[in-house]
């Protein structure tokens, strides 16, 4: 039987990140052979993989990387089990290790079968699952390509990336703030243009019905009601809508007895508070329609407008949550 040093136990260690005594056990099982101890390692792995194939791997780390040529980026997670191994240092410097390899594939099936350290993608995935003892596995996977792509990493759970028409001094600047957007307050599409109509027509049905249905609990607690909204999306509020709005709000400060000649100074604010109130499902989730976190009194569009001649062309985000 072949001698098993020290030196060879460090080197098995430093290759598959096993522990002192697994990577001593496998060098005996393999009878000194290094590829063998390898071998034996991964067979591990895959018996605990297969143990834990069902558990619930909702933590982890999220990783975006960006080429040099900043055209190009990728966001994705390495789940894990725990958030005590997502914290560990090594977990994460091996995720992002994993986003380096990632900047060149377009999806996930092809990551997974990428070539890592002389092994898949996958089968790395399936090592380190009997190295850590928890189910490893890729999560979200993004990729994007724009003139110009900026990200953005909260707290290693939640990642964005952002695409620019153009790249000039100002592009890291504001792809950097519109991810920080995206991340935040998660959209899922560009503006209120996107939106099917049929989609729109039903969210609006339930997102009344819902209000009036609260309403009613709020009634009989004696609260204050919240106010029910006729609109949505600023794709409903159509020339016609929004003039008779504006001649209800002057027929209101008519019987409120204020001066026409002041009418001037508060019909614009009153009907700025309508367009806001009737365009919730924009907010929500239209990107550019988004009120900008970085400063509420303007929305993400005129954000990125102000800072240039630029455009939001894409975006993607990848979370934990």
């Amino acid at each position: 039987m072949a001698k098993i040093t020290a030196a060879d136990v460090n080197k098995l260690r430093k290759a598959t990140g096993a522990g002192m005594m697994d990577c001593k056990n496998a060098l005996v099982e393999a009878e000194g052979d290094f590829d063998k101890a390898v071998g034996v390692l991964r067979k591990k792995g895959q018996k605990i993989a297969e143990k834990r194939a069902d558990r619930d791997s909702s933590e982890g780390v999220v990783v975006a990387k960006i080429n040099d040529a900043n055209n190009r980026g990728v966001v994705f997670s390495l789940n894990c089990e725990t958030d005590f191994v997502a914290k560990n240092d090594s977990y994460v410097e091996l995720a992002n290790e994993l986003g380096d390899v990632a900047l060149n594939y377009n999806s996930k099936d092809e990551f997974l079968a990428a070539d890592f350290q002389g092994m898949t993608v996958a089968e790395k995935l399936i090592e380190q699952t009997g190295v850590i003892g928890e189910k490893l596995e890729i999560g979200g996977f993004e990729v994007l390509e724009a003139p110009f792509v900026g990200a953005y990493v909260h707290g290693n759970k939640i990642g964005a990336l952002t695409g620019l028409s153009k790249a000039d001094d100002a592009s890291e600047e504001v792809a950097k703030a519109v991810s920080m957007q995206v991340a935040s307050m998660g959209a899922t599409t560009l503006s209120y243009k996107d939106f099917d109509p049929e989609f729109v027509a039903s969210e609006t049905d339930a997102r009344i019905a819902a209000i009036e249905k609260e309403n009613i609990e709020l009634g009989r607690l004696g609260k204050t009601k919240k106010n029910v909204p006729q609109f949505i999306s600023m794709s409903q509020l159509t020339p016609e809508v929004l003039a008779q709005a504006e001649a209800a709000i002057k027929e209101e400060l008519k019987a409120e007895g204020k001066p026409e000649k002041i009418w001037d100074r508060i019909v614009p604010g009153k009907l700025e508070r309508f367009v806001a109130d009737n365009t919730t499902l924009d907010n929500e989730k239209a990107l550019l329609d988004q009120v900008f976190i970085m400063d509420e009194s303007t929305n993400v569009a005129k954000y990125v407008a102000s800072k240039g001649d630029f455009e939001v062309v894409g975006f993607k985000r990848v979370s934990l949550a």
